[in-house]
């Protein structure tokens, strides 16, 4: 076999780079990921007086002045044809009256081009498409429940993975290209509405392999999760602002027209920090759709509807108790539009890049089209780059056959990334966390790899010492114009050892 692509992640990134491929294996990861979460839909301009340049003109508004605009550019260019190709594998999205697609609109959106899926679960929805299409390609073999341990080199480059079996036993596979989409870092952090398995394990095999890594600091805070007794937090979709939803105190007043222009549709940041100021200061905080929505919640917004009554909470009713929470990593592996990192044979698509679209502040829905426009952008590049199976000796990181999967959830952790690298940050804080987090990896993977992430991300946001976007310190508290530019780590590669070639597959 002279080539073998290994895609490592199996959401929507994962199986749209997989589809366009052809001879890839996929590694599954035990859990669901991210992708199937997903409620709020994907951005595209397929509405009547709507047009790729209007949507990345947005996209460049609410991305505080780092976005890459030929990034941005391409991205939105292809969103059409993207929802097209889905709609070719048999995704089913709503529509109007009329037979059109039904579009909703978000913070940031100046008109409605959120494409949307059975009301709020479009991330189940197209996961259901893409997972179908694999399973009709002979040319794509699957491997459920592997974890991602560190990236194999050569001298040419990135040439395969060490992974834990189903089993739990370490496994070098070699490859002629990988591809990380192994999603973001939600669940480092004590309040998230990322599953478990979403922990920086990417981010953090790209960075012991010495991968330029990009806009670390920037971790979006969703401003609306279900303030309940859960781990993760279900996520109160940005669609019900989108459709009036406004947000009040214990007092029933609302705050938002006092604090943004836009009020409730807001960048995410501004809501994020205009909610967590109100909570610190010990009030409550309700998301009320009770006029906006009301009875028709069942069947307009099912997945909310199932959390909000699975709490005890009648939407229709009563507003819904809110908090900010981890949702989404602007920052990741620096990539290109299609993909490429600074490795050779290493590609990355999903949350788990960065390209420069989101610049300091993503926004709204425009990650699943991200995943998708660039899984297809890294199938070509792969093909265009033509590398072959590796014929040298193989290095893996010290330690890399040692690690056992994850024992717990790292608690100690996930509190010092929400208390001191979370919504606002200070130097003092940011200090903290990395003192904390400077000390030798343990040996289950999350003990590995989330004081390793969680560093990462600290100095990133040290060094930034301004507030722009979704990075707020309150010791710098105003954009500095020096400063309206992307940032950049160059990791040190770790330490390697020759791969046993017994445990090469």
């Amino acid at each position: 076999m002279s080539e073998r692509t290994i895609v490592v992640g199996a959401g929507i990134a994962g199986l749209t780079t997989a589809l366009t491929l052809s001879n890839c294996v996929v590694l599954t990861r035990p859990g669901f990921g991210s992708s199937e979460l997903a409620q709020g839909g994907i951005a595209a301009a397929v509405g009547e007086h709507d047009t790729p340049p209007a949507h990345a003109a947005d996209t460049l508004a609410v991305a505080a002045g780092i976005a890459e605009d030929h990034v941005a550019a391409t991205i939105t260019a292809e969103a059409p044809e993207r929802i097209r190709w889905l709609q070719d594998l048999g995704a089913r999205f709503d529509r109007d009256a009329d037979g059109r697609l039904a579009l909703g609109r978000e913070a940031g959106h100046r008109r409605r081009r959120i494409v949307h899926a059975d009301g709020d679960a479009t991330g189940a929805e197209v996961m259901r498409t893409l997972t179908v299409a694999v399973q009709r390609r002979a040319d794509i073999t699957v491997l459920e429940g592997w974890d991602l341990v560190d990236l194999l080199r050569t001298d040419d480059g990135v040439a395969g993975v060490v992974a834990l079996d189903p089993a739990g036993s370490a496994i070098a596979l070699a490859a002629s290209a990988v591809v990380l989409a192994t999603g973001g870092i939600g669940a480092a952090y004590l309040h998230t509405t990322n599953p478990p398995e979403v922990a920086g394990d990417g981010l953090a095999a790209a960075a012991r392999a010495g991968a330029r890594l990009a806009d670390l600091e920037f971790v979006q805070f969703h401003p609306t999760a279900l303030a309940v007794a859960a781990d993760p937090l279900p996520l109160l979709t940005e669609a019900l602002r989108g459709e009036g939803a406004v947000l009040i105190d214990d007092t029933g007043r609302r705050f938002m027209p006092d604090i943004h222009p836009r009020a409730e549709l807001a960048p995410r940041d501004v809501v994020a920090r205009a909610i967590s100021a109100r909570i610190r200061g010990g009030a409550r905080v309700f998301l009320d759709a009770t006029d906006a929505v009301g009875r028709a919640f069942p069947e307009r917004f099912p997945t909310v509807w199932a959390a909000a009554t699975g709490a005890g909470i009648d939407p229709r009713s009563e507003p819904m108790p809110v908090t900010p929470a981890e949702h989404y990593h602007m920052g990741g592996i620096a990539t290109d539009a299609d993909g490429r990192t600074s490795l050779p044979g290493l590609w990355a698509a999903g949350e788990v890049a960065s390209t420069g679209l989101h610049g300091a502040n993503r926004l709204a829905s425009n990650s699943l089209l991200e995943g998708m426009v660039v899984g297809a952008h890294v199938a070509t590049s792969i093909r265009s780059a033509g590398r072959s199976m590796p014929t040298t000796t193989l290095h893996a990181p010290v330690g890399a056959f040692d690690v056992t999967r994850p024992t717990g959830g790292a608690s100690t952790d996930r509190e010092t990334l929400w208390d001191h690298v979370g919504i606002v940050r200070d130097a003092d804080g940011l200090t903290t966390a990395i003192s904390r987090f400077d000390r030798p990896p343990g040996s289950d993977l999350r003990s590995r790899n989330l004081p390793l992430v969680g560093r990462l991300i600290a100095e990133a946001a040290l060094a930034r010492r301004e507030s722009r976007g979704a990075h707020h310190r309150t010791d710098h508290p105003h954009p500095d114009p020096s400063m309206a530019r992307r940032s950049f780590t160059e990791p040190a590669p770790a330490s390697t050892a020759p791969v046993r070639l017994r445990n090469a597959a």
